[in-house]
């Protein structure tokens, strides 16, 4: 079989290449003790879409930093008291999408929150400094401020904090909550079920933002990366500060998140994945204590993987 990174039996033992802060724990213990604290003004405001199984909703809230960040809310018509409900994360760069391809959910009884990263292709704002979108170079954003002032350290803050809103809800039950997506969404769905450790059952596709050394040492800063690179090349030409500048992403590496995850893992990943490279997925997948397994393909990179959307959906019909 054709390689393009280690084979699969290594792959299932890798412990990754990234550094870890040393005060990891008690940042993230910090960032999310300052989330609980704000208040998120919640505003729902009614879709102008309209389905005949479901209530849709515009919903904004405040998170980290005061950005107004939105996501669609779409609930059951007339739904059990107490029911399942899923967030959704999307790719990197892009938005929400459209309405209906959440309504097999919304049809099954589930409410369905699914979020616009900040500063991305959707409605939520980034508050660096500008009103509107910023688009890319997310990860860098921040890297030669404080570490506080990484911006995905705002948008793993707003995964937690939308599956959070969620669970308060009167009529979702709070212990039956899923997350899932692809890419960026499979990073950010690993980051929810680490910071909202109430996630009960979390389906990652081939994760983004796992490992940015391991990136870096295969070449592989292109793409959804190559701002890794455009970095180096203008800040940081002769890498001096290169053992420096891979700490500091670690405070955004997914793979240091997920030994808080408690839920249930199903994780999708192509070996052929030249994009979020397979041992950068198994670097956060095998620090995940809790219940958890990665269907393969062999033949496939980052790119629809078969069946799995259907896996998926089966997964969550068992909250």
């Amino acid at each position: 079989m054709p390689l393009i990174d280690k084979p699969l039996p290594e792959l299932y033992k890798y412990e990754g290449r990234n550094p870890k802060p040393s005060d990891h724990a008690a940042f993230w213990d910090k960032a999310l003790a300052s989330m609980h604290a704000i208040d998120p003004k919640i505003e729902l405001i009614p879709a102008e879409f309209k389905a005949p199984n479901a209530d849709c909703f515009h919903m904004y809230f405040t998170g980290d930093g005061g950005a107004r960040v939105y996501a669609k809310l779409l609930k059951p018509k007339n739904p059990a008291k107490k029911h399942p409900a899923v967030v959704v994360f999307h790719g990197y760069s892009g938005s929400s999408g459209d309405w209906n391809g959440y309504l097999s959910y919304v049809g099954q009884g589930f409410t369905v929150a699914a979020l616009d990263c900040r500063g991305q292709g959707g409605r939520s704002e980034d508050v660096g400094g500008i009103h509107g979108t910023t688009q890319n170079g997310h990860i860098i954003r921040g890297l030669n401020d404080s570490p506080d002032k990484l911006l995905f350290k705002s948008i793993y803050l707003d995964t937690a904090q939308l599956a959070r809103i969620v669970m308060n809800m009167d009529d979702v039950d709070e212990t039956r909550v899923g997350a899932f997506g692809g890419s960026q969404g499979g990073g950010l769905t690993l980051a929810c079920a680490s910071l909202e450790p109430r996630i009960k059952r979390a389906a990652p596709t081939f994760p983004f933002l796992c490992d940015y050394r391991r990136v870096w040492e295969m070449d592989q800063a292109a793409n959804a990366y190559a701002e890794l690179k455009t970095f180096f090349r203008n800040f940081d030409p002769r890498h001096e500060r290169e053992d420096e500048i891979f700490t500091r992403l670690g405070y955004i590496d997914v793979q240091f998140l997920t030994p808080r995850i408690k839920g249930e893992i199903l994780m999708g990943t192509g070996l052929m994945d030249n994009v979020c490279p397979p041992s950068t997925q198994f670097a956060a997948y095998n620090k995940i204590t809790s219940k958890k397994n990665v269907l393969i393909y062999p033949d496939f990179g980052h790119e629809g993987l078969p069946g799995f959307p259907d896996r998926v959906f089966e997964f969550m019909m068992g909250l």
